[in-house]
């Protein structure tokens, strides 16, 4: 075996391969070797391939790396059909052929090729092989992580990303128009000029108000935008109710902090069509909420909820819930094949 840069491999390699990569082989075979000029078989070349580029000499090297890169796919495909082929030979041919689209439609559907190789390639393919990625849904469900890796890529296009459960964040403020986008905006509502009344004040507002026999809706209405915060922040479960249907995300947030809000509330949300991606992305960082199996559940089916995050909560379902999901038509084709892959797994278990 030559000596490399990185951490040793061990392959089971044949005899012709052992004459040319074990440090004692002639010179002139080694170098004809990396030229792809012995009469080696295709997998034998590949080897013998792998292990220089992998050497610490720079000349075979740098020989052995131009010769992968400019191979023929016609010598390439039938290596690729034998399953037995070693992952680290499929690592290598990601990064040095990744811009062979063809080649890595035949590489991501081996069967030994490892989740990081496979990460990789989604990190940093073209958009050809992306879509071919994308439309693999066996792929996605067995690697769900390759999803988050297709969406971070710059190459790939909006149409994908939201296709793979990606939103679109909102664009940020033009500085120039800041100042007075500030009374629009209703998260620009809030500044020091318009705090609103403390909440002693707030409380005798309420005390005055129920004496005069009005509602929690029709004092609402007379509220400011910081008022309405508070309220979310510290009234009850009517306030919370109200306040959650407003349409400013910081009045809905403040209702997630309220100490005081139930995991009823925190449901009732979850299973809310209409609620918010930041509402949806607070609940899932909620550790005590995810412990609720039917916040998870209702998550899972949640339109907002980004779909690697919906795949791997379907594992935490019963098998009943799982075999709905399956079938079901609400939910991402993504989030489907997860279940449909996770029910075979588990009658696989039970035997039945």
């Amino acid at each position: 075996m030559t000596q490399t840069e990185t951490t040793t491999v061990r392959l089971k390699v044949s005899p012709e391969v052992a004459r040319v990569v074990t440090s004692g082989a002639p010179r002139d075979a080694q170098l004809a070797a990396a030229r792809g000029a012995l009469p080696l078989s295709g997998k034998d070349l590949l080897t013998v391939l792998f292990f220089f580029c992998r050497s610490s000499d720079a000349e075979l090297k740098k020989i052995a790396v131009h010769t992968l890169r400019h191979l023929p796919g016609s010598t390439l495909a039938p290596v690729l059909r034998d399953s037995t082929l070693h992952q680290q030979l499929l690592d290598l041919l990601v990064r040095v052929r990744i811009a062979d689209a063809e080649l890595m439609g035949s590489v991501v559907t081996h069967p030994s090729i490892a989740s990081k190789t496979l990460r990789y390639l989604a990190n940093k393919a073209g958009q050809d092989v992306l879509e071919r990625l994308a439309g693999n849904q066996n792929l996605l469900r067995d690697h769900p992580g390759i999803i988050e890796a297709m969406i971070a890529n710059p190459n790939a296009d909006r149409r994908l990303k939201v296709r793979l459960g990606w939103h679109e964040p909102e664009p940020a403020p033009d500085a120039a128009t800041e100042e007075n986008q500030a009374e629009a905006d209703d998260a620009d509502d809030v500044n020091e000029d318009e705090a609103g009344r403390s909440q002693q004040e707030l409380e005798a507002l309420m005390a005055e108000a129920d004496e005069d026999g009005l509602s929690k809706y029709q004092i609402s209405l007379g509220l400011k935008v910081a008022e309405k915060i508070k309220m979310g922040l510290t009234g009850d479960k009517e306030w919370r109710a109200l306040m959650i249907k407003q349409s400013n995300k910081l009045i809905q947030a403040a209702v997630l902090k309220n100490p005081r809000i139930t995991d009823g509330e925190v449901l009732t949300i979850a299973n809310n069509k209409s609620s918010s991606e930041d509402l949806i992305r607070m609940i899932l960082l909620n550790k005590d909420w995810m412990k609720n199996y039917e916040v998870k559940k209702a998550l899972i089916i949640h339109p907002k909820t980004p779909a690697p995050k919906a795949m791997r909560l379907v594992s935490m379902l019963t098998l009943k819930d799982i075999k709905t999901l399956a079938k079901s038509r609400q939910v991402s084709t993504l989030v489907s094949t997860a279940a449909r892959k996770e029910l075979e797994l588990r009658i696989k278990k039970t035997g039945g």
